[in-house]
């Protein structure tokens, strides 16, 4: 059994590595048996010494998400909710994504992945391209805007 002391030590030098949300820790805490009522007293301690802010958490995420792997808005913001992030601060930190950068990294997802696809047709091609940007949580009406504008390049 840990104690709450031992629990804290460990989650502040967690979270000084990288930016965490309240749940993570929460379930953290409950695999390693700790009470509710401890939980709690910890996560209130860690948020009043700055170790952890949703916030703060929700906008690094976005931001790592969407410029290193890649992720759409979709993928984001699914990922954020089951991470019981409030859907006003998700929201707020997606709109700051800049639409143009967010419709060159779409475009530049979709053309290196029409490079490495057969299709019999241009069809079955765009609805491959259509499947594949979607997994990566873009958001249709863009995904074809996308589409549209790599097929009158070529």
């Amino acid at each position: 059994m840990i104690t709450e002391e031992e629990a804290l030590n460990r989650l502040t030098a967690y979270c000084a590595g990288s930016e965490h949300c309240k749940w993570e820790l929460q379930e953290k805490m409950q695999r390693w048996g700790i009470s509710f009522d401890t939980i709690k007293r910890i996560l209130t301690r860690l948020e009043s010494e700055k170790y952890i802010d949703e916030e703060r958490f929700c906008k690094a995420f976005t931001n790592d998400k969407f410029k290193f792997s890649k992720w759409g808005k979709l993928k984001i913001s699914q990922a954020l909710y089951l991470k019981k992030i409030p859907q006003p601060v998700i929201t707020k930190y997606l709109d700051e994504i800049d639409q143009e950068e967010y419709l060159n990294v779409l475009a530049n997802l979709i053309n290196s992945k029409r490079k490495n696809i057969r299709a019999k047709d241009d069809f079955e091609l765009n609805g491959k391209l259509i499947r594949f940007a979607m997994s990566r949580g873009f958001e249709f009406s863009d995904i074809k805007r996308c589409i549209a504008v790599c097929e009158y390049d070529d």
